[in-house]
């Protein structure tokens, strides 16, 4: 792959050009020479993927061979590259190595990032390192290593005996630095005298950490998957897995703690919309705070991109004629009605192909909603729900998967619309989402009215819960709640979306724009079932006879014990004071029903951001874990002010996975810390 192929990019049946494709240095691009000589491009390939051949590029590159041809997938908006190489082996070489560097990633960031170091603490740039220079780099890393330690393992690796280290005596130096004691100790007990893990005995570990479909077949081909030594250390014709390879599988997002096959959609999408939690945005438009922070049609591309499914528009008179989009009465900015329907049409299935929600805020006159209704018919075409459709029980809400009837060419979307005076053509357009205020939760039971939405302030929803928990319930399992932060947030704060969760309200809206652990709870909660913004409800959330309440859950049922072993190149977070180092501690949160909500966390260690240990176990008792999202943050230690936040990571106790697991960090706004994570055990209990 270094040395470069001859690849043929396929585009249609006829469309197929010669390129000469060759991995990159750094592992993490792919660049290619067309065979007319103009610039040469490069493909960014870090988190991508290569995966054998669907049937529909077969059919469409027609006189290749199957076993020839590879697709690249790449993570985001960029379209698939279909490829065919000159012979099988040629094809199953790219597709084996690009597959080793997507689990090879953790390494590569890991390698990029201490070196970027390694180059900074480098002062006089002559590719050689005095222990004053190595001295510096570990404080640049984070760790603030004891002199006498440092200096012995500084000695350790120069062999020259100059007191420089270069070359391979840097690599060594760093290969210690790296090295896992933990992971090595693991290992041993399973790998015996030899060193090196058999499928037998891997399957052996596979089993301890109860990893469900746990088989030899399973084994042998983690080794194959994970295992870079081709022959591994092989005895009598057996592939074996290494210590390198064992700490890529564990580093791999196959043995991270979020459940793998809950990141693909794995629920029954079939159900009424009612049943499900729909990822929903509150002010939309905005970028920043709801008093003068500008509008944009880019903040819609942005929600669509976490998987928002519903998203809202404050509608106001325009001039000329046209309706524009602001928080009304403030100075935020303006943007047209018609530009963001534009940005739906355009972006709001890029990651999802399941039904949009538009919270319509209507302040215009009957004129301009018509001029509303034309943008909406005229832009997004047959992507618009205008009439009801066929639906096995007219009772009930359509589900997500009807209202996506592939392969049509486009998605169709629902709508939710608010207003006091509507007109004809505006009001034609409401269809499953008839907004109406709600006055009781004990409708009559001969009546169901599955099509209308109740929109409540975070203040209003609450004390339905306090005051009336298993009827809101019930109530959330035939009709559509949407909950939105009270008006008196004046800098778009959130508020905490689980209670609302608890009751079963659908459509809990938060201001996407503002970080928090409110946010963090919302990605935690639509990280799974492939992040297409739709998460089927718990059972008793579902039933429209459910004897659930959130205040009053019984008894508990789960016992949830996290051992926080070591944590591995946490960020610096003071970079401009090159002397501060972090002192690390782990909080392990728990947001559920109320009596679940609990938090513990472990000591602080004192200046070691790079590879802490701890060894200390959390135990939680939990009363409604199908409701549970677990919270894992590391906070830098301060006596004297609020600790800072580190890196936190938010996902279902549902999706969480026992044994050994590492958590890879995100930061503030959600982007990954990578190669930051942490390393703990899971163990949970049912009775």
């Amino acid at each position: 792959m270094l040395l470069g192929s001859r690849l043929r990019k396929i585009r249609s049946r006829t469309w197929h050009k010669e390129r000469l494709y060759r991995l990159q240095e750094d592992g993490l691009s792919v660049w290619f020479q067309r065979r007319i000589p103009r610039a040469p491009s490069q493909h960014i390939c870090e988190r991508q993927s290569a995966r054998a051949t669907s049937p529909r590029a077969c059919g469409a590159w027609g006189a290749f061979a199957p076993a020839r041809c590879l697709t690249i997938a790449f993570k985001g908006r960029r379209k698939n590259l279909d490829l065919a190489a000159p012979t099988a082996e040629e094809a199953q070489r790219w597709v084996r190595g690009l597959t080793n560097l997507v689990c090879y990633c953790y390494f590569l960031s890991t390698h990029t990032w201490i070196h970027s170091y390694l180059h900074r603490a480098d002062s006089n740039q002559d590719s050689k390192m005095s222990f004053k220079e190595i001295k510096s780099l570990l404080r640049m890393v984070n760790v603030d290593m004891n002199d006498m330690y440092a200096y012995l393992l500084f000695k350790e690796c120069d062999h020259s005996n100059n007191d420089r280290l270069e070359g391979a005596e840097i690599e060594e130096f760093l290969r210690r630095l790296l090295k896992r004691p933990e992971l090595e100790e693991i290992f041993h007990q399973y790998s015996g005298e030899d060193r090196v893990l058999s499928a037998p005995e891997l399957l052996e570990f596979l089993e301890d950490q109860g990893e469900e479909g746990a088989t030899l077949a399973r084994a042998q081909q983690l080794i194959q998957t994970y295992e870079l030594n081709e022959t591994g250390g092989g005895r009598h014709g057996q592939v074996l897995m290494t210590l390198d390879g064992f700490m890529m599988y564990l580093l791999s997002p196959e043995g991270a703690a979020l459940d793998t096959t809950h990141t693909c959609v794995f629920q029954d999408m079939n159900q009424p919309l009612a049943h499900y939690f729909i990822s929903s945005s509150h002010n939309t438009y905005l970028t920043d705070s709801q008093i003068g922070g500008p509008s944009s049609t880019e903040a819609y591309i942005r929600a669509f991109a976490q998987g928002c499914r519903c998203v809202e528009l404050d509608c106001w008179e325009g001039p000329g004629g046209e309706p524009i989009i602001y928080h009304g009465h403030t100075l935020t900015s303006k943007i047209l009605f018609r530009d963001v329907v534009q940005a739906v049409r355009d972006h709001a299935f890029t990651l999802s192909p399941y039904p949009v929600i538009l919270s319509l805020e209507n302040h215009c006159g009957l004129e301009q909603q018509a001029a509303m209704a034309r943008h909406l018919r005229t832009i997004l075409g047959d992507m618009l729900v205008t009439q009801a459709l066929d639906s096995p029980n007219p009772e009930e809400l359509p589900s997500p998967e009807v209202m996506h009837p592939s392969p049509q060419p486009g998605w169709r979307e629902v709508w939710w619309e608010s207003a006091k005076q509507i007109s004809p053509e505006l009001s034609a357009l409401v269809v499953y989402c008839h907004a109406t205020r709600l006055r009781t939760l004990h409708p009559a039971p001969d009546a169901p009215q599955p099509c209308q939405v109740s929109s409540l302030s975070e203040r209003k929803a609450k004390k339905l819960i306090r005051e009336a928990g298993n009827s809101f319930v019930r109530h959330n399992a035939r009709q559509l709640t949407r909950v939105y932060p009270l008006g008196l947030r004046m800098n778009s704060a959130n508020y905490s979306p689980q209670e609302m969760w608890n009751s079963g309200c659908q459509l809990v809206a938060l201001n996407f724009q503002t970080p928090g652990y409110e946010m963090d709870l919302n990605a935690g909660r639509f990280l799974v079932n492939g992040q297409c913004g739709y998460v089927l409800k718990p059972a008793c959330l579902r039933q429209p006879d459910s004897t659930f309440d959130p205040e009053d859950p019984g008894p508990p049922r789960t016992t949830l014990s996290v051992q926080v072993l070591t944590a591995q190149q946490l960020p610096k977070l003071n970079a401009e004071k090159p002397h501060s180092i972090v002192d690390p501690l782990v909080r392990v949160e728990i947001h559920g029903v109320p009596a679940d909500c609990a938090r513990q966390e472990t000591d602080y260690v004192l200046n070691n951001g790079f590879n802490p240990h701890w060894g200390q176990t959390l135990q939680f008792q939990l009363r409604a874990p199908e409701l549970a999202l677990v919270r894992f943050v590391v906070e830098d230690y301060d006596a004297t002010s609020p600790n800072d936040f580190v890196g936190q990571f938010t996902l279902p106790l549902s999706s969480l996975k026992q044994g050994y697991r590492h958590i890879h960090l995100l930061s503030k706004d959600g982007a990954s810390l990578s190669p930051a994570t942490l390393f703990i055990q899971i163990r949970i209990q049912h009775p």
